[in-house]
Order: structure tokens, then sequence, then C-alpha cells
């Protein structure tokens, strides 16, 4: 009787636990959701540039435009990197490989001198890029 105790004792024993623990996994992974989901509208943010208003409707397109923006100090930047005005041309052709069908969307701030953009969309359209289009936000007022 006293063999058969010992046996049941030893059996009671907690055994080791081979599962793992996830909640601190789930806490950081919640963590960096939340620093991307705050971060990420910070780097689609781009040049600030204020776009006159206008009622033309959006040209539909299947590539990805370039961005060329020009503010309101006449600085020109391609994308959201500053370039200098003889820089865009050779630029433009090393990233599109010479492929002068690729849209160039041309954002200008509302305060902008109206040479400095015309100045930039002459550029583009001397060097033989054939779809260069204005950048404006759509007015609510009909």
């Amino acid at each position: 009787m006293l063999n058969n105790n010992l046996f049941f004792r030893k059996s009671r024993r907690k055994k080791a636990i081979d599962s793992i623990n996830i909640t601190p996994l789930v806490d950081v992974m919640l963590v960096l959701l939340i620093i991307f989901m705050v971060t990420s509208p910070m780097l689609v943010a781009g040049v600030q540039v204020e776009l006159p208003r206008t009622q033309a409707s959006t040209i539909p397109g299947q590539d990805n435009p370039l961005s060329v923006s020009v503010n309101r100090n006449g600085q020109i930047f391609l994308n959201n990197s500053e370039i200098s005005r003889g820089d865009l041309v050779p630029k433009l052709k090393a990233i599109t490989q010479e492929n002068y069908s690729t849209r160039i969307f041309v954002r200008g701030d509302r305060a902008a001198g109206y040479g400095d953009v015309v100045t930039v969309i002459g550029l583009l359209s001397k060097s033989g890029f054939s779809k260069v289009s204005l950048v404006t936000e759509i007015d609510g007022k009909n």
C-alpha cells in the first residue's frame, strides 16, 4: 500500500508547459501597427504645395505618373527630392528610360510665379515628354 501511494505522488507533479506564450508578441505587434498607422500619412505627404482649384475632371491612366512640383519660392521637386532646373530633364530621361509617353504631373503652388510653372512645362514639352498634365484640386462649387 505504501508503494502504491508513492506512485500517485509522482504522477501528480506538474509537467513542463510546452506551449509558447504569445501575449508579448501580440503586444509588440499592436504597438508597431499603431506606429506605422500614425507615421505612414506623414511619409506620403510629399512636397507641401497649395494647389489651385478647378472644376475639371480627373484623367484616367494605368501607369504610375511622376510628380514634378514647383513651390511658392520657385524651387523644383522631382517626386519629393529638390532638383535644379538644369538637372530636371536628364533625371527624368534616366528614370523613364527615355520613355517619352510616361505621364508627368506638374503640381504648381497657387502662390508660385506663373513663369516658374510654365518654364517647367516648357522644359518637359521641349524634351519630348508628351503626357504632361497640371494637377489641381477639384472645386466643390458648381
